[in-house]
């Protein structure tokens, strides 16, 4: 006797190979080429069902962008606030997000595809910016207007400070060569945030 698939099991099963398919036809081909017919050809499956799922091509990278950076980045921006001494906060995100995202090919695709679409497609890049960067940048602002012992005078501006540093550290050494050209070791970049985010107290 065969067993049938429930239809949530087979539901998720081909929505994740839309989303197989659909990434490498936008990264191969960026944004803009993209069409719903290619991402059919490619993940096997009509250009109906992709609609009935996602209902457009926004929509498909959408849910792109949340599966490969929620899933990455769930561990550290799940809960309401950050907790724990500030020297081993600061490490534990900074290590955790280079560790994440610079020896993963599939974020790095991603990457160049909202940088190099920006221009063109803002809402794109905005989607990017709300699921990575606002929600760090809005933890770690509370994290640091809970501790005025700090004395970090602008908490919001200090947090997008720090992730911005790191995202600047990603696309400049991973996306422009900069590893090859004038290589800088993530343990340097994470000691020396970390040291002037936190100079005014001793660590």
């Amino acid at each position: 006797m065969t067993l049938i698939a429930n239809p949530s099991q087979t539901s998720k099963h081909k929505q994740e190979k839309i989303l197989q398919g659909a990434m490498q036809v936008f990264f191969r081909d960026g944004y803009a080429g993209t069409s719903m017919d290619r991402v059919a050809i490619e993940a096997g499956v009509s250009k109906q069902t992709i609609y009935s799922y996602f209902h457009d091509k926004e929509g498909l990278f959408k849910a792109l962008i949340e599966q490969i950076t929620i899933s990455r980045f769930q561990t550290l921006f799940d809960s309401e606030e950050l907790t724990g001494d500030p020297e081993g906060l600061l490490r534990q995100v900074a290590e955790a997000y280079l560790l994440k995202v610079s020896d993963d090919h599939q974020y790095l695709s991603l990457l160049r595809v909202v940088i190099a679409e920006s221009s063109r497609f803002p809402e794109m890049a905005k989607l990017y910016y709300q699921t990575v960067i606002q929600r760090g940048r809005q933890l770690l602002g509370k994290y640091f207007d809970d501790r005025p012992e700090l004395g970090i005078k602008d908490p919001e501006a200090t947090a997008q400070i720090f992730f911005g540093s790191l995202v600047s550290f990603v696309v400049s050494q991973e996306l422009m060569y900069g590893k090859e050209i004038m290589p800088l070791s993530s343990q340097k970049l994470v000691d020396s945030l970390v040291y002037l985010i936190l100079r005014n107290k001793s660590i």
